[in-house]
């Protein structure tokens, strides 16, 4: 009995030596520490279909899985990426504009304070409308007069009378002031606002009581009385409404536009039509450009952040031919793309820092416990 179980020892033990020697590990990719869950990116409609995109194409290599891509607008994109460092919050922002101050201080209150800012590419804000309407051009100021929830008149600043484009100039047409656009929670809308509402403002006619903060929210506040209407984050929303509404106008990325050029035709701002070319010159004055942010300090935590990172501005996504700017993306120069690309390869990251706690004022005294 003994040399039986004796030999069954010597049988299992020589098993267990076999299955040890198991083929090699294949060589890991950039990141060191790959886990289950896949990465996670938050931010702007305007840049959802091109992250997408990109999200899709890494994810056929099956080496890691596919980037889970949601449309929630950048400033709400913002809210949840600076909520913290765990697995539970996104790696990374897609962003239409450039992370705020009060953003950068919400980010290290909670622990995200290094941050990888990464520009991607340029878009056009356009005003579209209906391919059976009427052609006209705008101007900033035309739009900035249209849209401001309180203009001057007669040397006064009152609630917003104009209800037909040509209430704010006599030679547009004669068709009730209606844009269909993205709410405060938009990069679109805070992008509008920053380049049409505050460049098109004439401060010199506003009264000369106003302190600098009236007059900036004269400038920038739009109206809220049917004229602009919040349309959601999902621009196609906003296409379809022009198809049901000829008269109206939307607002949204170029990318939109070029998608959907067989529904909709742009409106001219400032005698300039947007086209890549307009946009990537600078031309057409109501261009942005376009960022991704990524935490660093996921980086060794979520397997292929910093591949990821890296595919986003490689050529096969913002090259001539990469899958971003074949869905519309008005790509970098070159020069730009390389140090875009070095950001990724240094782990060149900005620093955010919380606001230092406000300072008692002079003569008054701190109290202390008896």
């Amino acid at each position: 009995m003994m040399h039986r179980l004796g030999f069954y020892v010597l049988v299992v033990m020589a098993l267990l030596q076999t299955s040890s020697l198991a083929a090699p590990a294949k060589p890991q990719p950039i990141s060191e520490k790959p886990q289950a869950d896949a990465i996670h990116a938050v931010g702007s409609s305007t840049l959802y279909p091109f992250i997408t995109a990109a999200a899709e194409q890494f994810g056929r290599d099956k080496v890691f899985k596919t980037p889970i891509v949601e449309s929630t607008g950048t400033g709400s994109g913002f809210k949840l990426f600076c909520a913290g460092v765990d697995k539970n919050s996104p790696d990374i922002i897609n962003a239409s504009r450039p992370v705020k101050d009060s953003e950068k201080a919400l980010c290290a209150s909670n622990g995200v304070t290094e941050v990888m800012e990464l520009k991607i590419g340029f878009d056009g804000i356009v005003l579209g409308q209906s391919k059976t309407a009427q052609d006209f051009i705008l101007s900033k100021q035309d739009l900035q007069r249209a849209l401001a929830a309180k203009v001057v008149l007669n040397g006064k600043l009152v609630d917003n009378p104009y209800q037909t484009w040509s209430d704010v100039r006599p030679d547009l047409p004669v068709r009730p002031i209606t844009v269909y656009g993205p709410p405060t929670t938009s990069g679109t809308r805070d992008a509008f606002v920053e380049m049409v509402m505050e460049g098109g403002c004439e401060k010199t006619a506003l009264p000369k009581i106003l302190t600098p903060e009236a007059i900036k929210a004269a400038c920038e506040t739009m109206r809220e009385d049917g004229r602009y209407v919040e349309a959601g984050e999902n621009d196609n929303l906003i296409i379809q409404r022009l198809e049901v509404n000829p008269e109206a106008l939307g607002l949204f990325g170029f990318s939109f536009l070029e998608q959907n050029a067989d529904r909709i035709k742009p409106i001219s701002i400032d005698g300039q039509q947007p086209t890549l070319d307009t946009i990537s010159s600078g031309k057409y004055s109501v261009s942005r450009s376009l960022f991704v942010y990524v935490k660093k300090s996921h980086f060794p935590l979520v397997a292929g952040l910093k591949d990821f990172s890296a595919f986003l501005v490689s050529d096969d996504a913002v090259g001539e031919l990469g899958v971003m700017v074949e869905k519309g993306l008005i790509p970098l120069p070159p020069v730009q793309q390389n140090l875009e690309r070095q950001k990724v390869e240094m782990l060149q990251a900005l620093t955010f820092t919380a606001p230092a706690p406000a300072s008692t004022p002079a003569g008054s005294a701190v109290p202390t416990k008896p």
